[in-house]
């Protein structure tokens, strides 16, 4: 009989986990109706949305225990909504509920609504691992509560064909060289930027250069950079375009206007580039054409000697078969007289001393 004791009572640790692994909860779903687990979700901002703005779908995943591995989330697709996961990593954070530590995961996914009206954002499914009550791992899915997001414009936007609402935009531009005493071939290049926060790159506005007669304009691809630095998020556009002059003339790049819906204040501001004066004043620059000039006349010389040689040689072996020296003489003396004369034009310049002779290089 006390062999039998010993036995039962070496074996009863054993029984006693066997029988906890099956009595409690070993699932996900028996984890959220035993209330260890729970998921909830939430809009940031909740109302007051414009189209366009930035909104935080925020899902908030509550053990009672530990997570034990990641999270996966299956991102909706939603008509006239664009939802992203730009964050790669959650929130922690842990709190005491009923006089019991729990441990949260707080993670967001950002929503820009493209244009007015209610959207229902369903369920999103989550794929995550949590410490049961007897600490193994429960490995499964749930899901974050939908919600529905309205989205409105303004009435001082109603005007508007389009805008940006963050809370922070700027726009700025800057050229690389002076823009009052361009020469016709000469180009200069413009650098449009545009930044803002809570917004991606991809939304900023697309800036198209108008077309100029005498002035083209040669656009770069737009240069777009995102940054995500501890929940907020930059957004950088920018957009490069070469000119270049084709003709004299006066030109006047337009001014650029962006509204801004400023969702800290909820008001409507406006931001503009000043117009900017091109001037172009006449043909290419006197110098560069005088260089070329000096290299034409040096390759006469070696062309003349050559051409007088030639000739020598064909007139010898013209009149070398017995022809009258006085005849050799004369086609000689003719032949030099017209090589001198095709020297002397040679030698002229090829422009006038002065660009413009009758008037001033501005006419």
């Amino acid at each position: 009989m006390n062999g039998l004791f010993a036995i039962a009572w070496r074996l009863l640790p054993w029984l006693l986990a066997f029988c906890a692994a099956h009595t409690q909860a070993a699932s996900i779903r028996e984890l959220q109706d035993s209330g260890q687990l729970r998921i909830a979700s939430s809009l940031e901002p909740a109302a007051g949305i414009v189209p366009g703005q930035q909104v935080r779908f925020v899902m908030e995943i509550a053990t009672a225990t530990w997570f034990t591995g990641g999270v996966r989330i299956s991102v909706p697709e939603v008509s006239g909504l664009v939802i992203l996961q730009t964050e790669q990593f959650a929130a922690n954070a842990s709190e005491l509920r009923d006089g019991k530590t729990w441990v949260l995961q707080r993670w967001s996914l950002d929503v820009y609504p493209q244009t007015a009206g209610s959207f229902r954002i369903p369920p999103v499914a989550l794929e995550l691992s949590v410490a049961g009550p007897n600490g193994n791992s429960v490995t499964g899915t749930a899901s974050a509560p939908g919600a529905v997001l309205e989205a409105a414009v303004p009435v001082a936007l109603e005007a508007a064909n389009s805008w940006v609402a963050a809370p922070e935009f700027s726009v700025s531009q800057r050229f690389d060289r002076a823009l009052e005493n361009l020469a016709v071939g000469e180009a200069f290049a413009r650098e449009i930027t545009f930044r803002a926060s809570d917004l991606m790159a991809m939304m900023l506005p697309e800036y198209r250069p108008a077309r100029m007669t005498g002035l083209r304009a040669y656009p770069e691809p737009a240069a777009l950079e995102n940054n995500t630095n501890r929940g907020e998020s930059r957004a950088t556009r920018v957009e490069r375009i070469s000119y270049v002059a084709e003709q004299p003339g006066d030109y006047l790049l337009p001014a650029l206007d962006y509204y801004w819906w400023n969702t800290r204040t909820a008001q409507l501001e406006v931001l503009s580039l000043e117009p900017t004066r091109v001037v172009v004043t006449g043909a290419v620059a006197s110098a560069e054409r005088n260089r070329a000039a000096p290299d034409l006349r040096r390759l006469l010389v070696p062309t003349a000697s050559l051409v007088l040689a030639l000739a020598f040689a064909w007139l010898i072996w013209r009149y070398a078969a017995g022809a009258p020296w006085g005849r050799l003489q004369q086609a000689v003396q003719h032949t030099l007289k017209r090589l001198q004369r095709a020297w002397r034009a040679a030698r002229k310049p090829a422009l006038p001393a002065r660009l413009n002779p009758d008037g001033s290089a501005e006419d």
